[in-house]
């Protein structure tokens, strides 16, 4: 059976939801999935799974979640090689050019980690709707099938 873990990080919720989201397809999928907030995880956790998520939000003009600082640092201190990654997140486009770019960032870490791309990023303005959830479930899916 395949391993998960999803990580989030959070303000409003939204990106504890496409976590919620991601992790419910992923269960669905057959796959043994841990969940956790980002300020609660540490990084080399990923290590221990097959696939690795990242759900970050975008602070203000284009800063990372405060409070995933260390897990973001601690990233290139871990090796994914052999692990699948994708990051989905949510932002507001009010934002313009700065709209989701921690989604970017946490994925060229990752990619930097080692980890192989299993889907592309996914980026959400505000709240998931249900065009989002099903996206989401296909950036589930092509996760699990990168994995096998």
């Amino acid at each position: 059976m395949a391993t998960a873990r999803v990580v989030f990080a959070t303000i409003t919720g939204n990106n504890e939801d496409i976590a919620d989201i991601i992790t419910e397809k992923l269960e669905q999928l057959g796959v043994d999935v841990t969940e956790s907030e980002i300020s609660q995880t540490d990084a080399d956790s990923f290590e221990d799974v097959d696939i690795c998520v990242v759900c970050p939000y975008t602070y203000d003009e284009g800063e990372l979640p405060e409070e995933g600082m260390d897990f973001y640092d601690d990233l290139e201190d871990v090796d994914l090689s052999g692990k699948v990654y994708g990051v989905a997140g949510s932002g507001d486009t009010f934002y313009g050019d700065d709209f989701c770019v921690a989604v970017d960032a946490y994925g060229k870490k990752l990619a930097a980690a080692g980890a192989t791309q299993g889907a592309d990023n996914v980026k959400i303005n505000l709240e998931p709707e249900d065009d989002d959830i099903k996206t989401l479930d296909e950036f589930a899916q092509k996760l699990v099938d990168k994995a096998k």
